[in-house]
């Protein structure tokens, strides 16, 4: 109904539709815009993901671009309205949802007392408390050069989100180059920055996938820089010629169990 409503006027929302859109324009303004719900008008054009993706030619990109800018999103918190400045604009919360679906699951597990789980959404893991053992989660981060399943390394934790966004998810080959569903909003094309794989350790999910795919297309420097200055946030990044970079809160956490993959972490200031 957003969407539809693009333009004309804004539209009484749930709590949560509220909160989630609310905290994606959040982090669209921390990411510099490189994380954006607005991207819609973009993502429709590519259709990466079904059964028949397409690279669109530049004009479409180009006319599309002009709709994409998280500040066009009016939020009125009096009585939880929310609009789009411009027709043919459209919201799509895809980058964060799951973040928020993750943390209603744990919610309920605590409601009901149930100190031990690990919740897998599919690139959203949340792992509540240790393990019937006592032991902390080990949770695997893929190998994004390899098959679902082969790890570059370990991390180690207890009550904490681990959301990765990569560019092996969903893509599509065409003439021998691959195009990958991150697309960057400043350019409407896949994001081609160093970074290939990140992973966000939070204590909360939403904000794991919020951060996520704004770091990816960030770029190196910038996102440890932005991650460094968050609270109780981590990050694993992992660039093209498999250097493995992370923050400083998990530095002992992490253990890298795959040799073709170099520690580096000369960005740490």
């Amino acid at each position: 109904m957003i969407n539809k409503k693009a333009g004309i006027s804004s539209h009484q929302v749930s709590e949560d539709t509220y909160f989630v859109i609310k905290k994606a324009v959040e982090y669209s303004k921390l990411s510099e815009g490189t994380f954006d719900p607005t991207i819609r008008p973009i993502v429709s054009l590519w259709r990466i993901g079904s059964d028949n993706p397409k690279i669109p030619n530049k004009n479409e990109i180009a006319n599309n671009l002009k709709l994409v800018n998280y500040e066009d999103i009016i939020l009125s918190g009096k009585d939880n309205s929310i609009g789009l400045r411009h027709e043919k604009q459209a919201i799509d919360i895809g980058g964060i949802a799951k973040g928020y679906a993750a943390d209603e699951v744990k919610r309920i597990f605590e409601n009901y007392k149930i100190k031990s789980a690990l919740i897998d959404l599919g690139g959203n893991i949340f792992a509540l408390g240790k393990k019937p053992d006592k032991t902390l989660w080990n949770v695997g981060i893929q190998d994004p050069f390899n098959n679902r399943g082969e790890h570059v390394g370990l991390i180690s934790v207890e009550n904490k989100s681990v959301v990765t966004s990569g560019n092996y998810e969903r893509y599509f080959m065409k003439d021998g180059k691959v195009y990958h569903h991150i697309i960057d909003p400043k350019t409407g094309y896949p994001s081609e920055s160093e970074i290939i794989s990140a992973t966000i350790i939070s204590d909360y999910s939403i904000d794991g996938d919020g951060l996520s795919t704004g770091v990816y297309i960030l770029g190196l420097e910038k996102s440890i820089e932005l991650i460094q200055s968050l609270e109780g946030i981590d990050a694993i990044f992992i660039t093209q010629n498999k250097e493995i970079f992370i923050t400083s809160g998990i530095k002992d956490k992490f253990k890298i169990t795959n040799d073709e993959f170099t520690y580096k972490n000369n960005l740490l200031k």
